[in-house]
């Protein structure tokens, strides 16, 4: 199903650079240059055009919901003019939504660089790499399915058109907000959306959305020969994470107690510092008994240190200042979540017809791009792809993914592009025979 052109092109774009600056500052980002290559390819090995190519305008990074990094960084233009979004077609530009299919697939990775290189083996080879698996092999496997469809449909492109998003802003927390979004505001989607992303080749048609709190210590410093002169940012952050840990009830959603950052020397006592948490939802109504389950349990931490402090010598100081100190704000909140498809009978068939698995209703979801497909109607979303986050050890080192997991999506990809035809336009005709007739005398 891979073929060596499609193997070259993804070590290609595993060596090119593609973290943003959300996930390193330092870093060269070359989008520019991974995607042209794809579209390239695209061109070459389907026929796809290319409808847009660009980086994402100011306002889209000025929203109230984008999230705050994004908007600081934006700040820089710099930093847009780096993250474009492509935009390719297959089919006739007048083609109806009803019989259009768009992919999405996000070609900005997060930080870390690994060795690239290939791996050959008995089932077939290994690629490593850094989006190995989330997501540029998905994407190379994305044209190795087409083209497959193509050769096994006659005619598909006249039927049907298949619109291909390759976009940044996926990683890094932006969740979107200046690759995905703009498109599909621009109705560039389709009546099935597929968002390439490791699920086991499995179809995951519910996606959370996250919002990440921060909660910062404001206070003074201190040498470590007087620790009680100042405020223990480390011990007062330390205990709220533990705290919040324990009294927060996730419930339908994920509460994960992430970064906590005061210093890294022995001679001092940090006054200042940062807690980070990230709380995924399924739906509006989680997310707010979400929010509120932080500011009220924030409130009852810090009287509970104060409680437990107040007559601690080296942290009395801290306990008395806490609430006075300590600061809540969110870096991100009000996205929206993509709801479970409960009762979409076409959708269900059409994955059924193609033989794609369907996600275990018991495992929980995670978040992408695919949230920005909510509350479309007469849109059907899902997420689809090769491998899966932690078993390819994506967002980790020694990222990767098998050759026999990229033909497996690609199969997928054929086999749906074959459903959707077949559910447009019914079976496809056998090819006609020309037959020779002589004309009546007149």
């Amino acid at each position: 199903m891979l073929t060596p052109t499609d193997r070259r092109l993804l070590l290609e774009l595993l060596t090119l650079p593609t973290a943003g600056p959300l996930e390193d500052p330092a870093g060269t980002p070359r989008l520019w240059d991974a995607q042209r290559g794809y579209a390239t390819a695209a061109a070459a090995e389907c026929g796809f055009t290319v409808l847009r190519h660009e980086a994402p305008g100011r306002a889209w990074a000025e929203l109230p919901d984008v999230p705050l990094p994004v908007r600081a960084a934006a700040a820089d233009p710099a930093f847009l003019a780096d993250q474009p979004s492509l935009l390719l077609r297959l089919g006739a530009p007048d083609t109806p939504r009803e019989r259009t299919v768009m992919f999405n697939v996000h070609l900005d990775t997060v930080a870390g660089g690994q060795p690239v290189r290939f791996v050959d083996g008995p089932t077939g080879g290994t690629f490593h790499g850094r989006g190995a698996v989330d997501a540029k092999g998905p994407a190379v496997a994305l044209l190795a399915g087409v083209r497959a469809a193509l050769a096994a449909r006659p005619g598909l492109a006249e039927r049907i058109a298949v619109l291909v998003q390759a976009v940044a802003g996926e990683e890094g927390g932006a969740l979107g907000t200046i690759g995905t979004r703009p498109l599909v505001a621009a109705g560039h989607y389709g009546r099935l959306n597929v968002f390439c992303e490791p699920t086991g080749n499995r179809a995951l048609t519910r996606c959370t959305a996250a919002m990440t709190a921060r909660i910062t210590a404001h206070g003074q410093d201190a040498v470590d020969d007087r620790p009680g002169a100042g405020h223990n940012a480390t011990v007062l952050l330390g205990f709220l994470a533990q705290h919040l840990a324990g009294s927060i009830t996730p419930g339908d959603g994920r509460l994960c107690i992430a970064g906590l950052h005061t210093g890294r020397l022995h001679n001092r006592v940090y006054g200042g510092g940062e807690l980070l948490l990230n709380l995924a939802y399924p739906d509006p109504a989680t997310a707010a008994r979400l929010e509120q389950a932080v500011t009220e349990g924030l409130a009852e931490g810090l009287r509970a240190f104060a409680d437990r402090f107040a007559a601690n010598p080296l942290l009395a100081r801290t306990a008395v200042d806490a609430a006075e100190i300590t600061r809540l704000e969110w870096l991100k909140r009000g996205l929206p979540a993509l709801a479970p498809t409960a009762g979409d009978a076409w959708l269900t068939e059409l994955l059924a017809g193609a033989g794609i698995a369907e996600w275990p209703a018991d495992e929980p979801g995670f978040t992408c791009d695919a949230i920005w497909l909510a509350g479309h109607p007469g849109t059907h979303t899902a997420v689809l792809g090769p491998g899966t986050l932690a078993g390819n050890r994506a967002h980790a080192d020694g990222e990767f993914v098998h050759t026999a997991e990229l033909a497996a999506f690609a199969r997928s990809v054929r086999d749906l592009l074959a459903a959707f035809d077949t559910d447009c336009a019914g079976p496809v005709p056998p090819p006609r025979v020309a037959h020779h007739t002589t004309s009546p005398a007149h």
